[in-house]
């Protein structure tokens, strides 16, 4: 039953991603071309889009964690940790710059896919290339210096 429940509410999420246009990079790359502003070429549509994912997040979390379990599960798994580490930092940065060059983040790109887009199937690749490539480098004896991440407890 919750693969079936995953499922639909992965459905829900492709669906949105290609309605709010965000599974097009050209519109994406619109919205993160700030300097298109004085010509009247910057797309503020996905600012919309952006509002409205963390206001239905920010009530999502706020009610669900009212509750005593997850319906799915037998506890919730949180983030323990509050420092900032160079992953911290890293991550979001890389993740930044992929966007800005690609026009994709991996949720619109993997919802592409199903469209058929080339240029998907590329920054799809280039994503699991990289993520073996962080695997690796994390698991190397030079990544000591940055420690692994805590596991996930409630």
């Amino acid at each position: 039953m919750a693969v079936l429940v995953q499922f639909a509410i992965g459905l829900i999420f492709g669906l949105g991603l290609i309605v709010s246009g965000m599974s097009n990079p050209a519109k994406v790359l619109n919205f993160l071309d700030l300097g298109g502003i004085p010509a009247g070429t910057w797309d503020a549509s996905l600012a919309f889009v952006m509002a409205g994912a963390v206001a239905v997040t920010f009530i999502g979390f706020n009610r669900v964690l009212k509750r005593a379990r997850p319906v799915f599960a037998e506890r919730f798994y949180l983030p323990t940790r509050r420092d900032i580490d160079v992953r911290i930092i890293a991550g979001p940065a890389i993740f930044g710059v992929g966007w800005g060059l690609a026009g994709f983040c991996p949720g619109p790109a993997l919802t592409a896919l199903g469209l058929g887009s080339t240029s998907a199937f590329i920054f799809v690749a280039a994503m699991f290339a990289g993520m073996v490539l962080a695997r690796f480098i994390a698991h190397s004896p030079a990544a000591r210096i940055v420690t692994p991440a805590d596991s996930l407890e409630a």
